[in-house]
Order: structure tokens, then C-alpha cells, then sequence
């Protein structure tokens, strides 16, 4: 939790400095009288915040500022946007196109005579965004559209989103609230915590851990970085990792998951058709709603499990196999590390 806390913090921190540091403010260009329905943008070492607001008159807001920190004037600011960057706002139609790009690559910029070049958009909330930045975070908030965005050196912050929401960032944390339809979030450098979400939500970190909080709908959440903490989570969830435990806590619905990185635990208030938990390093605990027909399959290298009269099938050291209460739902459990463990709420 505490590295969660920190991501938001740092996130606010960046998001905060790219939009209210007018010192950095270069210019500002008003879209009032043009229907914006699509936004691309572009830039190379900078931040982009796209926010669709019926307050807020529609604009672009540039920010730049040296990379070195040094003090610029405007006048400097120009010098260098012509001397080494592609720097172009063009609105033709319902569609804006912001592009900030050195002309220089590799050895031939002196990156001390770079610029950071931020944007921050205001727009209606009925639009579509393809936005890229490879020095930076991104973030968007409050808009109905698709949505697709990149980042290779910085977090996602997305809030308040509907439709199809695909975004990936290899350098940063990625933190999702408010949203709903198709969800399509990939990091490779942080965590991600995604809450009061639904519809159908993929979610894949190779560098962090997982927070799900109050989510509904079909969920994949896929970790191979740290572990993965869900609460309130209604509809079929899938989850899994080879970094750390699993906790899960008033899951209503079917539920698979895994870890090969430490114990997991399975509160379900309702079950589906389906449960289906595996641990190779640790202990499996679960907790499942009383008085229900199970269809029941553990395996570990011991059982806990009630006696009831209700049972039929084998009950033997390391597996129990049968019926309860004339069976229904599919419970899976395979712990090659550990003990099975469950109880009935």
C-alpha cells in the first residue's frame, strides 16, 4: 500500500507541475468555435494531460522548460523550438494534431540545450484521443471515446473514462478509476490500481503489484512483478502471479487464480460455476458462503476442511474429493507448497 501511496503522490506531484507552473507556460491556443471530437498528440521529452470539461473553454496549454533547469525567456524558448525541434498545433476540422519532436537523434543533440515540452488539453467530453509522449506521464480524465496512449518514461493517471481504454507505459506506475467498458492497461516499470471500474478489464505489470478495488465484470489481472490485493469485486475474475500472495476479499462470482510466489487467500460472498485456486508456494485459505452444493477437488500437502454429514466422496491426508450437500459448484484447490485450508462463512 505504502508503494501505492507514493506512486499517486508522485504522479500528483508531475500532472500538478504541467499544468499550474505558469512560469513554464509558453503559449496557450483557444479552440472555441471548432468542434473537437479527436485528439493526437505527440511530444518527445514532456507530459500530456487531456481533461474533457464543459467548465473549462477548450484550449491547448504548452509548457516548456529547459531540461537542465536552466531559466529561459520565450525568446530563448523560440530560438531552440526552431533550431532543433518539430513543433506544430494544427486543428482542421473536429481534429487536433500536436506534434513536439526533436530534429536531432542520438549523438547528434546536445541534450543540455534540450526542452521538456508538456501539454495540457481542454476538450469536450465526447472525444477520442491517440496520444505519445517518451519522456513523460499521461494523463486523461472525464471522456467518453477511445483512447489510446503510450508512454516509455513516465505514469498513467486515468480517470472518469468510457470506451475502449488501451495504454501501456514501460517506465512508471498506472493508477485507473471511475471507468468502464473495455480496459486494456500493460506496464512494465510499476503497479496498478484500478478502482470502482466495470465492464471488461485486462491488466498486465511485470513490475509491480495489483490493487483492485470494487470492480465489476470480466477481469484479467496478471502480475509477474508483486502481489496482488482485490476487495468488492463482482463477476469472473481471473488472476495470477509469480511475484508475491494473492488476497482477494468479497468476491461475488467465478474466480481462477494462481501464484507461484506465495499463499493465497479467497473470501467469495457468492460463487459462479467455477472456483479454481493454485499455490506452489504457499498455502491456499478460502472462505465460501454456507449451506450451497459444492463440487469439491483439494489437493495439498494437508486439508482443513469441517466434517458435515452432508458429504459424500474420499477424505484422505493430502486430498479430498466429492460432493457436498449434493453438489454444484466447481471448487479447485491445489497447493504443491502448502496446506488447503477452508471454512464457510
Amino acid at each position: 500500500m505504502k508503494n501505492y501511496i507514493m506512486f499517486l503522490l508522485l504522479a500528483g506531484q508531475t500532472f500538478v507541475a504541467a499544468a499550474q507552473d505558469n512560469k513554464s507556460l509558453y503559449l496557450t491556443k483557444s479552440l472555441s468555435g471548432n468542434a473537437v471530437s479527436n485528439v493526437t498528440a505527440k511530444t518527445s521529452a514532456g507530459s500530456i494531460v487531456v481533461t474533457g470539461s464543459a467548465g473549462q473553454a477548450p484550449r491547448i496549454e504548452v509548457y516548456i522548460k529547459a531540461t537542465n533547469g536552466a531559466a529561459l525567456s520565450k525568446s530563448d524558448i523560440k530560438k531552440r523550438l526552431d533550431n532543433d525541434y518539430f513543433f506544430d498545433i494544427d486543428v482542421t476540422g473536429h481534429n487536433i494534431k500536436v506534434s513536439a519532436k526533436t530534429k536531432r537523434q542520438g549523438g547528434n543533440f546536445d541534450w543540455k540545450k534540450g526542452l521538456n515540452i508538456s501539454l495540457r488539453i481542454y476538450v469536450p467530453k465526447q472525444c477520442s484521443t491517440n496520444i505519445e509522449t517518451s519522456g513523460g506521464s499521461i494523463g486523461l480524465d472525464n471522456l467518453n471515446g477511445d483512447q489510446r496512449f503510450t508512454t516509455s518514461g513516465g505514469g498513467l493517471q486515468l480517470d472518469r473514462l468510457t470506451g475502449n481504454i488501451r495504454g501501456n507505459t514501460s517506465g512508471g506506475g498506472i493508477y485507473i478509476s471511475n471507468s468502464n467498458n473495455n480496459i486494456d492497461l500493460e506496464t512494465s516499470g510499476g503497479g496498478i490500481e484500478a478502482k470502482n471500474c466495470s465492464g471488461k478489464i485486462k491488466l498486465n505489470t511485470s513490475g509491480g503489484s495489483l490493487q483492485l478495488t470494487n470492480l465489476k465484470g470480466s477481469i484479467d489481472a496478471q502480475s509477474s512483478g508483486g502481489g496482488i490485493d482485490g476487495i468488492n469485486i463482482n463477476g469472473e475474475l481471473t488472476a495470477s502471479t509469480s511475484g508475491g500472495g494473492i488476497t482477494l476479499k468479497h468476491i461475488a462470482g467465478n474466480l481462477d487464480a494462481a501464484t507461484s510466489g506465495g499463499s493465497l487467500f479467497a473470501e467469495l460472498t457468492q460463487v459462479g460455476k467455477y472456483v479454481k485456486l493454485g499455490s506452489s508456494a504457499g498455502n491456499i485459505n478460502i472462505e465460501l458462503p454456507q449451506k450451497q452444493g459444492y463440487d469439491l477437488s483439494l489437493r495439498g500437502e494437508n486439508i482443513g476442511l469441517p466434517s458435515f454429514n452432508g458429504f459424500k466422496g474420499k477424505r484422505q491426508e493430502g486430498l479430498v474429493q466429492g460432493k457436498l450437500n449434493n453438489g454444484g459448484t466447481s471448487i479447485i484447490a491445489e497447493a504443491s507448497g502448502g496446506d488447503v485450508n477452508v471454512k464457510f462463512n
